[in-house]
């Protein structure tokens, strides 16, 4: 008798049908196939037709069907019941909820609209939520930038017209040398992993320089593990070495960069401005004819060298200001080697390589191409040395001028738009002057008179009354940090609580978690958050928040507004905020609801849609009192930022057949889904380098709407909007900062990059450094709730190097008190050889509070897992001077969360064995998750 084999489905069905959209699980916004099984979410895979991922789908993207069944999630809107933190809710009718919203909201927006803070943390609907903002006519408005990478973003515009991440990326088909500075794991994870395995395929060297040796820098074939916050120090070290060998590329300098602009030399409200035309035209000399020009000249050669007189007035080249400071000594290797924890003769050798792969190993493409001055180039000429950097070097107090420093080390060797090196993503590049000033006029019952975010040029942009005071509840765009492109998120509570620079009447958040992770100082958050007043009320009076999940944050709203979660609402990822652009090509998308909420849940920009047309917001309602649109994916077709201009640049049109501009099509999202949930639209041959001088990329931007007219531009090597705020600060011009703040501005508003120490290093007995990263397996705070990402990262210990284990006696499972001038933790440690050996950190994020998330009270998240933040203060320790400084940039007010120094000690486990300190639980609105998480999809 045969053996009987079992009958197998070895190739069993995944679903009935497939919906394409856009991933959420962190801002890569990767395309996604959802797979349906009976109109439920099965499986979800990535879409290989997509410009980002082309298929890759990491842990997190996987994990998104735990999202979407996640016990944590909101089921109905919520009134307070209970003390504030408390988390007792009693659950409301939707039409509840908005009328409350507007009962508080709309007297505000008639006689006092400064007294709404409108703030929004990981949004990707900026330019939504602005307008909302604006057209409420409240000048406190901003998203999380501000406490996570302005100093990026505002260092690379204001030095390069872009930056990088969503901004630009590297020229994966082309570089040889790759560095990396600063980067966690998080940030456009899926890009950089295929872009790594791309370029070693090649052969190509990775260098990560990055105090913790984990993910990206696990994989790079030289790990620097620098002292944190002396990025800035290391970049000029290696400016010093490049000029002083002369392996820099004058040419590009010359006809790219604002290195020949004449400068003014002599002293007096003058000095160390540009020299201009009557057109207001930087002004150069022509190395061709000796004479003075525009810089923008046809056919002019900018001459490095030359100096003007005039008037009896020395005019110099911003080079000979770049050779005098970079080649002193100050900067040489053996000069800064110790205080970065780097050998000099280290320096050097990065600086050699960077060097011979820039110059030695030079591509050549055979694309003809004209640019601004009109001359036509036979050739691309490459410099394959490419650079990428994020939050680890941002967010430290010198944050924005180590983003420049790094900015000028890639112009100077000529690898910015170039084969091999830095590409911009439209829309991006973009100068300084294409982007708007901030705005924060307060006229009740009308609109702001512009965006409330932008790029200051100088004193005269600074957001602040007729009595000098600030005029944004985070003191945003004042003489404390006078370029906080992104606003100050890390101060709106304790402002608001001090009732300093006013008192609000409203806190109105979304998707921030200011209770707990998002927050410096969070239990002294919590207690500003339920601070009363003498007559027993709250100093914040009403505080409205939205999420999709009982987070800690919702414990401390008065009125909950439940959103969905991404798979069941609309979203645009627009070309007017944060695209999905590729250096190729420009691309946006959206998401739709693939799936009905099983839940009495409302997407929040539909919610704020809402909102405005109960209070007939301007902007919102049409002449004749109606509303402009009834939800938001009625707003993403039909809203027109300039006329043919909407949040969406494919299929416009009425037959879908124009790009970029184009009438309104009714049929647009339904077009966009049938795309696979995004459009592309790629930039033509021979415009694909070059960007901010290309004549036929810029022909092209202007044709999809980026532009109006063309924008060619210089970058900016030397800012001279910094050097306006010195001079106010020297005493010129009719704006003063107050005595207490001209010495730091004349300081650290340097037009040429420096580094200065960060004031955190004073601190007697407090020496270590303290990071945080975020890991790969999580972006959002969502991740540890999630059914599958927990298993990776359920718990976090602090990480030690080897050297600080054995002077304290320390071995794995023991435990540490960790204590810094603002507080201490208790916690478990583990040792980590490949660590700076002077610095200490963990993972972000992973401890939670007990009660929120649906999570049991004894999840290793809430008993083992910790935050740094309970050591992390929004203000300096005092000086001694009667003030107490932001613990931020000066420059652009960005969180310092690395400047963190901290001493460790060898402790007993806490009597209950759970991580310090400890808070009593708050109340679930949600309950408790099941102790297995299981579900059937399909029959």
């Amino acid at each position: 008798m045969t053996i009987q084999q079992p009958q197998i489905d070895t190739s069993p069905k995944v679903s009935d049908e497939v919906r394409k959209t856009t991933c959420y699980m962190c801002a890569c916004r990767c395309g996604i196939n959802v797979h349906m099984k009976d109109g439920k979410v099965a499986y979800i895979e990535g879409n290989r037709d997509h410009p980002v991922n082309k298929g890759v789908l990491c842990a997190k993207g996987s994990a998104g069907i735990m999202q979407v069944n996640a016990p944590s999630r909101l089921r109905k809107p919520l009134r307070r019941v209970g003390p504030r933190g408390s988390g007792e809710f009693r659950e409301i009718e939707w039409d509840e909820a908005i009328s409350t919203a507007v009962g508080w909201l709309n007297e505000l927006h008639e006689t006092a609209p400064q007294k709404l803070a409108f703030f929004t943390g990981r949004d990707q609907s900026q330019s939504f939520t602005s307008f909302w903002a604006q057209n409420f006519g409240t000048p406190n408005y901003a998203a999380h930038g501000g406490f996570c990478s302005v100093n990026m973003a505002a260092g690379g515009i204001y030095t390069m017209g872009g930056a990088f991440w969503e901004f630009g990326q590297p020229d994966w088909d082309h570089t040889k040398l790759f560095m990396l500075f600063g980067v966690a794991e998080d940030h456009d994870s899926n890009p950089i992993k295929m872009g790594l395995g791309k370029i070693k395929a090649r052969g190509a060297r990775v260098i990560g320089v990055n105090p913790i040796r984990s993910g990206y820098n696990a994989v790079a074939d030289d790990w620097v593990g620098i002292t944190p916050g002396t990025d800035g120090l290391f970049i000029l070290s290696l400016i010093h070495v490049l000029m002083k060998a002369g392996k820099i590329d004058l040419d590009y300098l010359s006809r790219y960069t604002n290195a020949p602009v004449l400068v003014n030399a002599a002293e007096g409200p003058e000095n160390g401005l540009f020299l201009r035309d009557a057109d207001g035209k930087p002004l150069v000399i022509d190395r061709t004819t000796g004479e003075l020009t525009a810089f923008d000249k046809p056919g002019v050669r900018p001459d490095l060298s030359a100096t003007y007189e005039k008037d009896g007035v020395t005019h110099r080249p911003v080079f000979h200001l770049m050779a005098e400071k970079y080649l002193s000594d100050a900067n040489a290797p053996e000069a800064v080697a110790e205080r970065c924890g780097i050998p000099a003769s280290r320096i050097r050798a990065i600086a050699a390589e960077i060097a011979r792969v820039a110059f030695d190993e030079a591509i050549e493409l055979d694309h003809e191409w004209t640019d601004f001055r009109g001359e036509t180039h036979s050739k691309m000429i490459g410099r394959p040395v490419s650079f990428h950097s994020m939050r680890g070097v941002s967010a430290h107090a010198n944050g924005f001028q180590t983003c420049r420093a790094l900015h000028v080390l890639q112009i100077l060797l000529g690898t910015v738009e170039v084969p091999g090196g830095f590409r911009f993503k439209p829309p991006y590049p973009k100068p300084v002057e294409a982007h708007p000033t901030p705005h924060g006029d307060r006229r009740p019952g009308r609109p702001l008179n512009g965006p409330h975010l932008g790029f200051p040029r100088g004193p005269d942009d600074l957001l602040l009354d007729d009595d000098d005071n600030p005029i944004r509840i985070d003191k945003a765009f004042t003489w404390e940090n006078p370029m906080s492109a992104h606003g100050l998120m890390h101060m709106v509570i304790s402002n608001a609580a001090a009732g300093d620079p006013y008192k609000i009447d409203t806190l109105f958040m979304y998707m921030a978690n200011m209770s707990w992770n998002s927050s410096m100082n969070t239990k002294g958050v919590m207690e500003m958050l339920t601070a009363k007043d003498d007559d027993g009320n709250y100093v914040i009076p009403n505080i409205i928040y939205s999420d999709a999940y009982s987070s800690e944050m919702v414990a401390y709203a008065d009125l909950v507004l439940p959103d969905t979660t991404y798979l069941e609402r609309h979203d645009c990822i627009s070309l007017l905020d944060r695209p999905i652009c590729e250096a190729d090509a420009a691309a946006d998308a959206i998401r739709w609801p693939v799936i009905e909420p099983d839940r009495d849940v409302r997407g929040f920009q539909s919610v704020l849609i809402e909102l405005a047309n109960r209070m007939n917001l301007p902007g919102f309602t049409n002449e004749d009192g109606s509303a402009k649109w009834k939800d938001y994916a009625d707003y993403i077709v039909n809203h027109e930022r300039r006329p043919g201009i909407g949040p969406l640049a494919g299929f416009r049109g009425p037959d879908g057949d124009k790009e970029g501009r184009g009438e309104v099509n009714p049929e647009q999202l339904n077009r966009y889904i049938d795309n696979g949930g995004f459009y592309v639209a790629h930039i033509p041959e021979g415009a694909d380098y070059y960007k901010p001088w290309n004549t036929a990329y810029q022909d092209w931007a202007v044709g999809m709407g980026i532009y109006d007219s063309p924008q060619p531009y210089l970058f900016q090597l030397y800012s001279e909007p910094m050097r306006k705020f010195q001079l106010a600060a020297e005493g010129h011009g009719e704006r003063q900062p107050p005595e207490h703040l001209r010495q730091r501005i004349k300081d650290t508003m340097d037009p040429l990059p420096i580094w200065y120490e960060t004031d955190q290093q004073g601190n007697e007995g407090f020496t270590v450094n303290a990071l945080t990263q975020r890991p790969m397996a999580m972006y959002h705070s969502w991740g540890t709730q999630n059914a599958w990402l927990r298993q990776l990262h359920g718990r976090n210990p602090l990480y030690v190097p080897t050297k600080l284990m054995r002077e304290h006696g320390l071995q794995d499972g023991d435990w540490a008190k960790v204590s810094s001038p603002h507080g201490e933790i208790t916690v478990p440690v583990m040792e980590m050889a490949a660590l700076n050996e002077n610095t200490v950190w963990t993972w972000n994020a992973i401890g939670k509070r007990k009660g929120a998330w649906a999570l049991q009270e004894d999840a290793p998240e809430a008993t083992k897992g910790f935050l740094l933040n309970h050591l992390i203060h929004e203000l300096m320790p005092p000086k001694g001077d009667g003030m107490r400084w932001a613990n931020s940039d000066p420059i652009t007010g960005q969180a310092a969360w690395f400047d963190l120094k901290v001493k460790i000690e060898k402790a007993d486990a806490p009597g209950d064995a759970e991580s310090q300190p400890e808070f009593d639980p708050i109340k679930s609105p949600v309950g408790t998750g099941p102790k297995d998480l299981a579900w059937k999809v399909g029959k």
